[in-house]
């Protein structure tokens, strides 16, 4: 249906229809707008939580938790996600926004230049009409005015009183007017003719063309809304591939949870390599007490041992209030350890720590020997390439750079063979100390020989009533030392701890901390008291000073079923 034909008298109308539809067609640019800024600030959002959540942190910091890889993989993938929602709002700025801007500021201007040429037309019009109603009326004049003269003519020409020259120009009166009113009417349908040719023309012609366009106008506004609607959803439908991709990696980084993987972490990250502690050997305190002869039983303890225990020997029992009592010691394992210095082959930390960092340096040092052979082969390829054309360069000024290739090769060779003897030795020892724990859970269950008030097994009468001493550690750096009259008293023991193997040291320690003992490298000492775990073993030299030093230091042999081994249960 034509607008120019049905709604020929409807400018007003179509003039408020027209604007209505650029409001609205306005009104949905203002809503994409809205919508971009909401896709902006979102995408925005999202890479501020990520970057929240996600912080920067040094390669040794990265966890290995599939939890937190999992979480982190999720966060990328948001990442992701978010910039997919860039792009989403970048689209909608030019193939949507941007278009409705620029379409709209084009729909204004055109339907302001064809309903000026509508009012125009209608101004034409109304100017033909004006003429036209002129012309009638001065026709509708100049006729009253003819028929006054006639009346006036007649009048006197019937009048006997009247004279001849009255009458004569009452005639010529009558004649004139009548003259002018065929004037008027003539130019009256002249006009009317040229009026409702204009009419014709304007309502056949000029106002249903500019009504067409018009039409044409707004049904190019109807169909370009349509195509951006189109536009708003292709935007989306363009992202969604990589949005489900990024939903899809989400959901594979959750089925990369394995708590059986997290735990088996959990032991790698924190596992010392130390064996649990041995059990308390039994005191028998039952000794200090004096027996009647009607008890029927001699008391097999000797006399000098019984004043000892009276006048409250150092060694007999440990101060609880003292800090370096035997509870806080004999659970290093728990609380803090000595802190010992830093060393180069890791000897200061746990073996299966030391274990782990040794064989990181390993590949660490690997991997520079192979850049360093990379560089050495690169080296001889230039160097023979100047030799067959020496125009390229001179051969003899590779040679420092390969000398010094050569150094570093030896230098990280020999580097990895400190650190692989020094891993071959922890990996020994850590299978001797599965064997030597073997072994002490065997000899809970000795059958023979007899067994001590205090649980301990041997063959000597001697040494059936002997206590054991209580274990001191060595202090802290920067703790005060505890009273050295302990530790004398515990060394200088008339009835010293029995010797129930010999080690080697493979390193010298000083021991300067109180309670430890100083040993100088490939130097034997007794051993009177095994590592229960915390890391220390209690030796004696051969001169008689005995002491803790630490395990990793020295190489140990033990005596087994020795004469005087004490057994703890």
């Amino acid at each position: 249906m034509s607008w120019g034909t049905e709604l020929w008298d409807q400018f007003d109308n179509l003039d408020k229809h027209t604007q209505w539809g650029i409001d609205f067609f306005e009104r949905y640019a203002k809503f994409v707008k809205e919508r971009l800024d909401i896709e902006q600030n979102y995408a925005k959002q999202l890479r501020t939580l990520v970057k929240k959540y996600c912080p920067k942190r040094s390669k040794d910091e990265e966890p290995r938790f599939t939890s937190c890889l999992s979480f982190y993989s999720v966060l990328n993938e948001l990442n992701d996600y978010a910039g997919q929602r860039e792009v989403v709002a970048e689209e909608m700025t030019h193939k949507v926004y941007g278009e409705l801007m620029r379409y709209s500021q084009d729909l204004k201007a055109e339907r302001k230049h064809h309903l000026q040429e509508g009012r125009k037309a209608q101004q034409h019009l109304d100017h033909c009409w004006k003429l036209m109603e002129n012309s009638k009326r001065k026709f509708e004049r100049e006729c009253r005015e003819a028929e006054k003269s006639q009346i006036t003519y007649d009048r006197l020409d019937n009048d006997i009183n009247a004279t001849k020259s009255e009458v004569e120009k009452a005639k010529a009166q009558f004649y004139l007017r009548n003259h002018m009113a065929d004037e008027s009417k003539n130019e009256y349908a002249a006009q009317l003719q040229s009026f409702n040719a204009e009419q014709w023309k304007h309502f056949n012609n000029s106002i249903p063309h500019i009504f067409k366009n018009l039409q044409d106008m707004d049904d190019r506004r109807t169909v370009k809304l349509g195509d951006t609607y189109r536009s708003f959803a292709e935007a989306e439908l363009r992202v969604l591939p990589i949005v489900s991709k990024c939903l899809e990696g989400m959901v594979s980084a959750a089925k990369a949870v394995d708590m059986r993987r997290d735990s088996a972490i959990v032991v790698e990250s924190f596992k010392s390599g130390f064996e649990p502690p041995g059990d308390f050997p039994f005191e028998d305190f039952s000794q200090n007490l004096s027996r009647t002869g009607s008890d029927g039983t001699i008391s097999n303890t000797p006399k000098g041992d019984r004043e000892r225990d009276r006048e409250g020997h150092p060694g007999s029992r440990s101060d609880p209030k003292h800090p370096m009592s035997r509870t806080k010691n004999k659970l290093w394992l728990f609380g803090k350890k000595p802190k010992a210095p830093s060393l180069e082959d890791f000897s200061h930390l746990p073996p299966e720590q030391r274990r782990k960092k040794l064989q990181q340096r390993i590949d660490e040092l690997s991997k520079e020997l192979q850049k360093e052979i990379d560089q050495r082969d690169a080296l001889n390829k230039m160097k023979d390439v100047y030799e067959k054309n020496p125009q390229m360069g001179d051969p003899t000024s590779l040679q420092p750079k390969i000398s010094e290739t050569m150094c570093n090769m030896e230098k990280l060779r020999s580097e990895i063979h400190k650190n692989e003897t020094w891993l071959s030795e922890v990996e020994g020892k850590q299978s001797s100390r599965g064997d030597r724990r073997h072994s002490a859970d065997n000899h809970h269950h000795t059958p023979q020989g007899r067994e001590s008030p205090e649980g301990s097994y041997t063959d000597d009468t001697s040494q059936e009533h002997q206590t054991p001493q209580q274990r001191p550690s060595p202090p802290k750096p920067g703790q005060p030392h505890p009273d050295t009259h302990e530790f004398d008293d515990e060394f200088d023991d008339d009835d010293p701890l029995p010797v129930i193997g010999h080690c080697k040291a493979l390193y010298s320690f000083d021991g300067q901390n109180e309670g430890t003992l100083a040993m100088a490298e490939d130097e034997v000492l007794y051993i009177i008291e095994e590592d229960k775990g915390d890391g220390w073993t209690r030796a004696r030299k051969q001169s008689g000073g005995e002491g803790y030093v630490p395990t990793s230091y020295v190489e140990i042999t033990m005596e087994r079923n020795s004469k005087g081994a004490v057994t703890y249960i």
